[in-house]
């Protein structure tokens, strides 16, 4: 077991290291190696025929030409990447590639009137052929990817806690308050709650709502409480796990 996870432990770390190495010879070809970068585009080319062959849904070879717009998307990459972004490399040239690939199968079926994202290309003091709409836009993508996994983990985590107390997520969208403010009311609930220690305990304990207790310091009647019980637990749940996108949604 423990060898196991010590198995593990390696490859995630190796994992890390190698993310950092390239991150470094990335920088290295940014700032005038051009050994290095001759290197990179020689290293990854069964990366940019994967990505190629994914694109254009067929097996594509160094010989043909999709390849070579690949290439030089992914050369394109290599001199747009910031490592401030937080994004990996690869992830990132895999954006710029797709969207240059998609842009030259445009332009082989004849879309003419469309305007192709290479009307926007600049040159750098490099000579190397840049397109600054293009990067940005593969940023963008790239984040806005990044935020649709990021929000479907945490409505699974958000269904996994709800299951802890009875509430299935289809249940909760159908006793959701229709009206403005009756839903800021329960909001109100459910903010007394999470700040007193006492009635929190008692929740995450006993799975159940502390009734008498928010009584006492809410105006609002029992009736109130006991139907909307549910409701008001699952805003505890996302306030006390700080399920961010959710907050958001509910416009806590």
């Amino acid at each position: 077991m423990i060898s196991r996870f010590l198995g593990k432990r390696s490859q995630a770390q190796e994992k890390i290291e190698s993310a950092r190495n390239l991150d470094n010879d990335i920088l290295a070809a940014q700032t005038g190696d051009i050994h290095l970068r001759n290197q990179l585009l020689k290293e990854y080319q069964p990366f940019i025929l994967k990505i190629t062959s994914k694109v254009c849904k067929r097996y594509v070879d160094d010989k043909d030409d999709e390849f070579s717009v690949a290439l030089v998307a992914f050369n394109e990459a290599i001199d747009a990447y910031d490592q401030h972004q937080k994004a990996s490399f690869l992830s990132f040239s895999e954006l710029v590639m797709k969207r240059r690939l998609i842009d030259h199968i445009r332009k082989q079926q004849k879309f003419q009137n469309q305007l192709p994202m290479t009307t926007f290309e600049v040159q750098d003091e490099e000579d190397h052929l840049l397109n600054p709409v293009e990067i940005k836009q593969a940023w963008i993508e790239y984040e806005e990817h990044q935020t649709q996994e990021k929000r479907k983990e945490e409505i699974l985590a958000y269904i996994k806690e709800l299951s802890n107390y009875g509430i299935s997520l289809q249940e909760l969208v159908e006793i959701s308050p229709k009206h403005k403010d009756a839903r800021a009311n329960l909001f109100s609930i459910a903010d007394i709650l999470v700040k007193d220690t006492q009635m929190l305990s008692y929740l995450k304990e006993r799975k159940a709502l502390p009734i008498k207790d928010l009584l006492l310091k809410v105006e609002v009647s029992r009736k109130t409480i006991e139907r909307n019980r549910k409701y008001i637990i699952a805003l505890v749940v996302i306030q006390v796990n700080e399920f961010y996108f959710l907050k958001d949604y509910l416009q806590l």
